[in-house]
């Protein structure tokens, strides 16, 4: 079976300002090879790339690995899709953020 773990160490580690916080977990199942991926919130846009370009090209290297061993392999990113939180806006925008007056006044 193929490295997919190191793999994908040796594909990212150059473009990620903190490497040490790439998480990466490997699980087998019947239905293909999954790789878990966490990365620092600062380093997300350089891994995916313009429009995602970076992340599909390591992806499709990996899945044609994949493929050449009789596997198929699927990647997920933690918190990709999370939107962010309460937390992480900060609460000086919203203050200098006027309020949009409606036309007309008040309703």
């Amino acid at each position: 079976m193929p490295d997919y773990e190191g793999l994908m160490r040796f594909l990212l580690t150059p473009m990620l300002s903190h490497p040490e916080e790439l998480r990466l977990d490997q699980e087998v199942l019947a239905s293909g090879v999954w790789l878990r991926m966490a990365l620092a919130d600062a380093d997300r846009g350089k891994v995916l790339g313009r429009g995602g370009r970076t992340l599909q090209a390591i992806l499709t290297v990996l899945q044609a690995i994949a493929q050449l061993a009789g596997q198929s392999f699927h990647l997920d990113i933690y918190g990709l899709n999370n939107p962010p939180t309460p937390e992480r806006s900060s609460p000086e925008r919203s203050e200098r953020t006027p309020a949009r007056q409606r036309r007309g006044g008040q309703r």
